[in-house]
């Protein structure tokens, strides 16, 4: 069975109950929902590693951001759910419709056609901007909406040929955008030399941060089994450790025993 590293924010008065260890990014909270686990099975961490010792049976904080999404998480952790199709579920944990979101890769479109799903309604206010540096991938993030959505929703979508670093100078100043998400690494099924960078994810978080209203969300899927992925890795978690506890909470979600697999990793801001 997969080992799974999973670090959740909590309030920090709560932490007294947990046995620690330091690790990863802000403060932590136990993972499981009625299920039973075994000792090194899983660890919830940031400034925190909580082992179980034989079985325990606890479930997330109503104050975590991920509260209810306990099935899903387990599903990424026995393989059953891409780390794609967690962040998505994440997104729907935290979007209304009639939301202003950024797909800061667009890559092959399935993540601004998840986007706008989740946020087009009849009033038309929803809106989805998604970017990317490579013109085949917004070809076929407009070839996918084409085939997938109407032309009325298709219209919610502004797509522009930019790096994700430049993402403020095509979203309107003050917007009030309640999700940012990455996917990084190479586009699939195109070329594989050209990679999302740490200069440039930086300089997007930044950016990206500034424009999150409370109770949004950074989601980031980090693809680290090609060359500067793990260093890209790194940089996102720099950057979600300097974070203040007080208006962020930040969770990771790693296999331990697989080092090629993506890597969660969710910003919230309260």
């Amino acid at each position: 069975m997969s080992a799974l590293r999973i670090c959740l924010c909590l309030n920090p008065v709560l932490l007294n109950r947990f046995l620690t260890q330091t690790n990863l990014l802000s403060s932590s909270c136990a993972l499981s929902s009625s299920l039973k686990w075994t000792s090194k099975s899983l660890c919830c961490s940031s400034k925190s590693i909580v082992h179980s010792n034989g079985d325990t049976s606890t479930s997330l904080s109503r104050n975590c951001p991920l509260s209810g999404l306990e099935d899903e998480l387990v599903g990424y952790r026995l393989g059953k759910k891409k780390a794609t199709e967690v962040a998505h579920l994440v997104w729907r944990h935290v979007l209304h419709k009639g939301d202003i979101v950024i797909d800061a890769t667009c890559g092959n479109g399935y993540d601004t056609l998840a986007m706008l799903k989740m946020v087009a309604d009849e009033s038309g206010s929803g809106r989805v901007y998604g970017m990317d540096i490579q013109i085949d991938a917004l070809k076929n993030t407009s070839s996918l909406l084409d085939a997938t959505v109407t032309q009325k929703e298709k219209e919610l979508v502004k797509l522009f040929p930019i790096c994700h670093s430049r993402m403020d100078e095509v979203v309107p100043e003050n917007t009030a955008v309640r999700l940012v998400a990455f996917n990084l690494g190479y586009l699939p099924g195109g070329d594989k030399g050209i990679i999302t960078t740490s200069k440039t994810t930086l300089l997007a978080l930044e950016a990206a941060k500034k424009m999150l209203i409370s109770g949004g969300l950074i989601s980031l899927v980090v693809y680290v089994g090609h060359p500067g992925g793990s260093e890209e890795l790194d940089t996102v978690e720099a950057f979600a450790s300097r974070l203040s506890v007080d208006s962020w909470t930040c969770c990771k979600f790693q296999m331990l025993n697989r080092p090629l697999a993506p890597v969660l990793v969710f910003m919230f801001k309260r």
